[in-house]
């Protein structure tokens, strides 16, 4: 329990990390030289449900990166529709995606599989470092 605790916290922070930098270099993009990166406190928790990965690090351990990748990716798909889902219904999502070519439901963005397939293989390293330690 107390390494689940441990990765989710660290899953949190590290997803936080990468969404600032990630909405900061959009920022950039639409040359708002600011780089104001942006997040929610929702977030925490969602980004902290990566640690739930942990028993698929294990089962997919030396096996090939892309397979690995496109696991964690369709994980994180399914946990951000999930969540997604639940924050629209009560007003509170703060995300809306209904106007990117590739959304499903505004929910997710059928685009970003490689974001999180990368971010599953972040997820998976920090994860895995933190399972290895005594």
């Amino acid at each position: 329990m107390k390494k689940l605790i441990h990765n989710f916290i660290h899953c949190g922070i590290l997803g936080w990390c990468m969404e600032i930098t990630f909405t900061a270099l959009d920022s950039f993009r639409r040359r708002q030289f600011t780089l104001k990166g942006i997040t929610s406190i929702w977030m925490f928790p969602i980004y902290g449900m990566a640690s739930f990965l942990a028993p698929l690090c294990r089962l997919l351990k030396g096996k090939n990166i892309l397979v690995r990748g496109f696991a964690y990716a369709s994980c994180i798909f399914l946990g951000e529709y999930i969540t997604g889902k639940l924050l629209k219904k009560k007003g509170i999502c703060p995300w809306d995606y209904s106007k990117a070519k590739w959304n499903v439901d505004g929910i997710i963005r059928l685009d970003y599989a490689p974001n999180w397939f990368l971010a599953g293989l972040l997820f998976e390293r920090l994860i895995h470092e933190t399972d290895s330690q005594p």
